[in-house]
């Protein structure tokens, strides 16, 4: 029996949520309190499965609505390869907190923080205002699901981003 409710479906919803939790891990890989690497291992997981989930099962339905700008959402794909390339330079560099650490972070929050601010600006604007609920409901369960098969695959895993992002 499924348990979630209609809100908990919504595809803006279910991407939103898994925005603020990125940008939650942002700061705890900034933090020299916490566990850097731990929030790393998270934070690519999260990135990749996020990503590849919103162009197997998002990206493509949502361009067949009026009010959602194609370009944007192809953009949106062109930004996911920016994000995974600097998550790749990241994950490679082998001292956790070190000046390149630091420095390679940085280029991943800048990549990243820009996509989520354009793609709630404009393709998750769009969907929430063009997409019936029911039609954004079924797209979140879809969006769920591939996310919860690409989590349980390792997706975060350096050899796996090294996969996607040299295709």
């Amino acid at each position: 029996m499924n348990t979630r409710t209609a809100e908990q479906e919504d595809v803006v919803a279910v991407i939103l949520k898994d925005h603020r939790t990125m940008e939650d891990l942002f700061r705890r890989m900034r933090s020299v309190e916490a566990d850097r690497a731990a929030a790393l291992k998270e934070f690519a997981a999260l990135l990749i499965a996020h990503g590849e989930a919103e162009e197997a099962e998002v990206y493509g339905a949502l361009k067949r609505f009026k009010g959602v700008d194609d370009e944007e959402v192809e953009h949106g794909a062109e930004e996911h390869a920016e994000g995974n390339e600097a998550l790749l330079k990241l994950l490679e560099v082998e001292d956790v907190g070190s000046e390149e650490w630091d420095t390679r972070l940085e280029e991943l929050v800048k990549a990243v923080d820009h996509h989520l601010d354009e793609e709630e600006r404009t393709i998750l604007n769009g969907a929430r205002e063009s997409v019936s609920d029911e039609r954004r409901a079924e797209l979140g369960r879809a969006f769920l699901e591939e996310r919860a098969k690409q989590l349980a695959s390792d997706c975060g895993s350096p050899e796996n981003v090294r996969a996607i992002v040299h295709g």
